[in-house]
């Protein structure tokens, strides 16, 4: 399936016996990867090009979803309101990852911690926006 950034395939996994695992994803098919990953959480191929639709969204303001997930990430892991240098800070030291869109119009940016500060080695943290582009959930993904 094609899109503005390329094909997308089925994602798979193969084996050390050779068996081949076909995973309910498509990611972008690059020579050189993109970044963000982009991957559609569906094993349907139609479902999969209304996914691309919805990535549109995204890619027509990339700064602005990754500082409002970046923004969520803190203000969930904060006890009081974080301070705008608290938000500057993760803008710079969170980089967005993996964009997946998922069935129902929803977008979850994963992101990492290029500093190893807001986060334990091993962790990172995922924004899910419903498909209004509301922050729907922050969670800490290992």
């Amino acid at each position: 399936m094609t899109s503005p950034w390329g094909g997308f395939t089925r994602a798979t996994t193969t084996l050390t016996d050779g068996e081949v695992l076909v995973h309910d994803t498509y990611l972008l098919h690059a020579e050189t990867a993109p970044a963000p990953e982009l991957m559609l959480t569906t094993a349907d191929p139609d479902e999969a090009a209304a996914l691309v639709e919805r990535l549109g969204a995204f890619a027509a303001d990339v700064p602005g979803w990754t500082r409002r997930a970046t923004d969520a990430v803190v203000t969930h892991l904060s006890e009081e309101t974080p301070a705008e240098v608290e938000l500057d800070d993760a803008a710079t030291d969170l980089a967005l990852q993996t964009v997946e869109a998922r069935p129902g119009g929803d977008l979850v940016l994963h992101l990492d911690d290029t500093c190893g500060e807001h986060l334990p080695h091993g962790y990172w943290p995922a924004v899910r926006f419903d498909a209004s582009g509301a922050v729907a959930g922050v969670t800490v993904e290992a």
